[in-house]
């Protein structure tokens, strides 16, 4: 596991291994979502990337309610 350090602007570096293992390039935009204390970088993608992400899911496999954001 890396470690990061907040600078005093605010800013991150993402470690080279992560940004490596999900594909991530300059100039992406991320969605922020804060949840119990924990901020989570979601990477905007297009939606033809999500496409049959759900095929075959049955609704027994879903979260519960209190575990979505």
């Amino acid at each position: 596991m890396d470690t990061v350090r907040l600078s005093s602007k605010f800013q991150l570096v993402l470690p080279r291994r992560a940004r490596e293992r999900l594909a991530l390039r300059a100039g992406m935009k991320f969605t922020v979502l804060e949840k119990g204390g924990i901020i989570f970088l979601v990477p905007e993608r297009s939606m033809r990337n999500y496409r049959g992400i759900a095929r075959g899911v049955k609704p027994r496999q879903l979260r519960e309610k209190k575990d979505r954001f």
